[in-house]
């Protein structure tokens, strides 16, 4: 019983271990906008607006690379 506790315990620290994306420290958002919701991809991340658009930007340095206005 205790090598089966032992062995769940490593199962969860090497699935909950910290292999997060990186993201840049901050974000600069167009003046007036309020993220609403996130998304990411591979190489870019995304940032919902409260205004109707759709901010996709770099992974590496958080340049603004497209926007994406929602009709």
């Amino acid at each position: 019983m205790i090598g089966g506790l032992l062995v769940i315990t490593t199962l969860i620290v090497i699935r909950f271990s910290d292999t997060r994306p990186r993201l840049p420290d901050s974000i600069t958002l167009p003046d007036g906008s309020r993220p609403e919701a996130f998304t990411q991809g591979r190489d870019w991340f995304g940032v919902v607006t409260d205004d109707n658009r759709i901010l996709i930007f770099d992974r590496d340095g958080g340049r603004l690379r497209q926007t994406i206005t929602v009709e």
